[in-house]
């Protein structure tokens, strides 16, 4: 009895409702970190960046997108089917299309945004925070699906993982100072604007400066006008090398030399603007800028933040690792010619006062003429290249004859005599050009055009091929001018100069008449090219005959014995005929 009530009194104390509010309780708490743990995992594989939807996980992931985006109440649009490509623009040329398209992406501008993070609290659970993050996410890509339905302009692929956009939407949280990369070469494609205005929507006191890297492949007469374009606009930036500044930290031969040119330059030109920074110095100014940003933010609220945080965004492949590696000191990062490298953004301490914080490489959406564009500028992998001479042609067109031949020590054929003199080398021009003088053959005993490209662009986005863009506004022939000035005050003396004044006055007159015997070199030397090929095909088609006769084999004799070769016939085969004895009908009726 005593055994059974205390039994009873436990069963009675267990199904109390105080006991049970505590059980649900932590049932809840442990579904909830569950879920929370599932979330975690599923956020915590590879990330991989995704600008194309050519693989069957981007299509799966587009249709899930297209069933949440498009309903009843939003219907999906009816893309009109145009057989012709080119059928609005079919009588226009290629200047006037330019035109156009230039005049319709400076009317689409503002619609080209990069993805906002939806308002947050901490009060927000992780599944609603997420939905909502994928609900913003998706009408941003409705948003660029209209742009991408005008067929007057052309949209760069673009990353297309939420999950990458989300280490930028950290980044920008975190960052007092917003530092966006860009190659010196081309600093202006790889400018996000919209970037900046967003740092200044999540913070107004938040700055955005344009490190331009690898100035060192910039001459100075160029670099001299991007800065001052950049001054003109207003845009904060710093000339870098971090492939200069790393070689200087692992004591290499080439940083002496760096530094001897850097030391002339600053002596000759004074112009900090145009200077190069090296690594102690840009520490410095990024602590300086990120401090006076927090100094002003301290006036309107108060934050006693012991530190300042600088975040570094920008393209693939435009050396941004690289200068989180040379600003640290040691290798904190991958570094590869292969963009997308880093996966997640990482936080590296400085100093107590200074913290980087380094987001992963974001292919921005913009506006741009071709992907062989993106491509040859190391946007895009140059494994995805599928037309070898289409990516390949950028690069003829982007840098001139001689400097192609004289980097590859090659010789191009000249234009024709018909065509104009001044054209860029076609692709397949440079391609087979390459091929022979490399021995590049492939297995069906043709050029190999693929291994010869991929190493042309590879050459070009390194730098070892010299190319550059110069700001708007801009023309090649102030840059020509101003290298020959600068040349002629360093190399030439008075009596040089008086030889080129001589000389100048009979180049003008000589010009026509050489430009003559040059067509009627090029006509001969095409005529005699002419005979001396049907020359020589029709003397291997002789040497091929007499090989045919010596080689052949020896056909045998048909027998012809059976023919009648007799003087009164005419050779016809003889035929033997058997023909019975004749009977009478005397002998049959004695046989009866």
């Amino acid at each position: 009895m005593v055994g059974g009530g205390r039994m009873g009194g436990k069963k009675a104390k267990s199904e109390g409702p105080g006991r049970a509010l505590v059980r649900k309780h932590n049932q809840m708490v442990q579904e909830s970190k569950e879920k929370g743990r599932a979330l975690y995992l599923q956020q915590r594989k590879v990330l991989e960046s995704v600008t194309d939807i050519s693989d069957i996980d981007a299509v799966v992931e587009q249709a899930e997108e297209a069933a949440v985006l498009y309903s009843a109440e939003n219907p999906a649009p009816s893309l009109r089917i145009d057989l012709d490509e080119n059928s609005g623009t079919s009588g226009m040329t290629k200047e006037e299309r330019k035109r156009q398209q230039k005049e319709e992406e400076a009317l689409h501008a503002s619609n080209l945004r990069v993805p906002r993070r939806p308002p947050w609290n901490s009060r927000m659970s992780a599944e609603e925070l997420d939905a909502n993050e994928r609900q913003a996410f998706l009408e941003w890509r409705r948003s660029l699906a209209r742009l991408e339905e005008n067929e007057k302009l052309m949209l760069t692929p673009f990353e297309k993982n939420l999950d990458i956009w989300r280490q930028l939407w950290r980044v920008l949280e975190r960052s007092d100072l917003l530092v966006m990369v860009v190659d010196a070469r081309d600093p202006l494609f790889y400018r996000c604007p919209d970037l900046e205005a967003y740092a200044q929507e999540i913070d107004e006191h938040k700055k955005t400066m344009l490190l331009v890297n690898k100035a060192d492949l910039l001459p100075f007469v160029v670099r001299k006008k991007w800065a001052d374009y950049f001054d003109s606009h207003g845009i904060l930036f710093i000339f870098w090398s971090a492939k200069s500044a790393s070689a200087i930290l692992e004591d290499k031969k080439l940083s002496k030399e760096w530094e001897g040119e850097q030391l002339e330059e600053q002596s000759t030109h004074c112009n900090h603007d145009t200077k190069i920074y090296g690594r102690d110095e840009l520490l410095a100014r990024l602590q300086a800028e990120a401090e006076a940003i927090v100094s002003s933010r301290k006036d309107a609220t108060e934050n006693d933040s012991k530190h300042v945080v600088v975040g570094f965004v920008g393209y693939p492949n435009v050396g941004k690792s690289s200068t989180i590696n040379a600003l640290v000191g040691v290798k904190r990062t991958g570094v590869t010619s292969t963009p997308g490298k880093t996966k997640h953004f990482q936080t590296l301490i400085i100093s107590d006062e200074l913290i980087l914080c380094d987001c992963p490489g974001l292919v921005f959406p913009s506006f741009s003429s071709s992907r062989y564009e993106m491509i040859a500028s190391g946007v895009l992998p140059v494994d995805r290249m599928t037309e070898n001479r289409a990516t390949v042609q950028v690069v003829a067109d982007h840098v001139s004859r001689h400097v192609l031949e004289d980097t590859y020590k090659i010789k191009l054929p000249n234009p024709k005599s018909y065509e104009p003199q001044s054209r860029p080398p076609t692709a397949a021009e440079l391609l087979r050009a390459y091929c022979s003088s490399r021995g590049h053959v492939s297995s069906g005993g043709l050029p190999d055009e693929t291994r010869a490209a991929r190493q042309i662009l590879k050459d070009y986005i390194d730098g070892k091929i010299p190319h550059f863009e110069l700001p708007p506004g801009s023309t090649s022939e102030e840059v020509e001018d101003n290298s020959d000035s600068e040349l002629a005050s360093q190399n030439s003396g008075s009596n040089e100069l008086d030889d080129f004044e001589s000389k100048e006055e009979t180049s003008v007159s000589g010009a026509k008449v050489d430009h003559v015997l040059d067509e009627l070199k090029a006509f001969e030397m095409a005529g005699a090219d002419v005979l001396r090929i049907s020359a020589a095909a029709a003397a291997a088609k002789k040497a091929q005959a007499s090989r045919d006769k010596l080689h052949r084999k020896p056909q045998k004799k048909k027998d012809r014995s059976w023919r009648v070769r007799g003087d009164d016939v005419d050779g016809m085969p003889a035929v033997r005929v058997f023909q019975k004895p004749a009977v009478s009908w005397a002998s049959i009726s004695a046989s009866h």
